[in-house]
């Protein structure tokens, strides 16, 4: 299947895996579909590794887009339980954008990974014939840690209940809004509020704290294919079975009246910054708690029991088979 986004499964089993280089005693974790970190084993240390583009949006602001590129490159490490530590980034910019330009993005970026804790540890910066898109690069970040902190997004086993915080589609909502106010139809303070989403992705941070505040045996970020697919791939992967309860989903102002207008399930589509946590029993509350003290929406909305799949108020969830966000962004730009 060919498309906008990320692979499907099937053409990762059948390209990207049976071809993966060197067999390495020290990778104790490799590529797998569903799970977006490898792991090394160096010196007795847990290196937890992820790979990412880059996306800088100039019509966030060059700071801001800056701050957001980072923050959803860094996430894939900050779900291991492993915070992330180092990064290596390279830019490759649309000729057009100037040095005050550039100076604004890193700035953004640069700051953003020095309150994380982020050493910037090598990189490349250039401008280049034929990029004229957001997508200007890539990103490997690594976090190194004690072996005993690591967790897997198929780490989930009955009896857990599940916590999800932001909501549904915030990511998606704020950009839409952002890049595209006019096209969706919507009044001036609907569209004011939507674009407020963009800051509610703030993944890394509220992943530390729910790992610091209970007994977390696994965790994903909904990005490509929404909370429905980072569930059903959650389950899958653990071979249980997802129990929701869709009222109690936080859901941010301004998601539905823009998924309204672009006619896409919100539980579908890019959602970064939202994390999908699966949490020992009795401890999901004390989570919750611990990220909404951060000032993040979060809340127990579900369960883990034996079984398999993801049902939402008795009805099984479907994982879409691509993102809808992509045709989306297409049709308005």
């Amino acid at each position: 299947m060919t498309g906008l986004g990320k692979i499907d499964d099937e053409t990762f089993r059948d390209v990207i895996y049976p071809s993966l280089g060197a067999s390495r005693d020290d990778v104790t974790l490799g590529p797998q579909h569903g799970i977006d970190f490898g792991v090394l084993e160096v010196g007795g240390r847990a290196v937890a590794i992820a790979a990412d583009p880059i996306s800088l949006l100039p019509d966030l602001g060059f700071e801001r887009a800056g701050r957001l590129a980072l923050e959803v490159v860094l996430t894939d490490v900050a779900v291991s339980g492993i915070a992330p530590t180092h990064l290596a980034i390279s830019l490759t910019l649309p000729p057009t954008w100037s040095d005050e330009e550039l100076a604004a993005a890193w700035a953004g970026l640069a700051s953003h990974a020095e309150r994380l804790g982020v050493a910037i540890v090598t990189g490349h910066t250039g401008r280049y014939a034929g990029v004229d898109s957001s997508w200007v690069g890539g990103a490997t970040v690594l976090g190194v840690g004690d072996p005993e902190d690591l967790v897997r997004p198929d780490g989930a086993t009955p009896g857990d209940e599940i916590v999800m915080t932001t909501g549904p589609a915030a990511e998606m909502t704020g950009l839409l809004a952002t890049l595209f106010p006019e096209q969706l139809g919507l009044d001036a303070g609907t569209v004011a509020t939507a674009q407020e989403r963009v800051d509610d992705i703030a993944a890394v941070a509220d992943a530390n704290v729910a790992f610091e505040a209970g007994d977390v045996t696994a965790m994903h970020d909904a990005t490509e294919g929404g909370v429905a697919g980072g569930l059903t791939e959650m389950a899958r992967g653990a071979g249980v079975r997802f129990e929701v309860d869709a009222d109690r989903v936080p859901v941010g102002p301004g998601v539905e009246a823009v998924c309204d207008a672009v006619d896409v399930d919100p539980w579908t589509v890019t959602s970064a910054g939202t994390l999908l946590i699966a949490v020992g029993s009795g401890d999901g509350h004390t989570v919750a708690e611990a990220v909404r003290r951060r000032g993040t929406p979060a809340a127990v909305v579900g369960s883990v029991t034996d079984g398999e799949g993801v049902v939402v108020d008795g009805d099984a969830l479907e994982s879409p088979d691509s993102d809808p966000a992509w045709d989306v962004f297409d049709r308005l730009s």
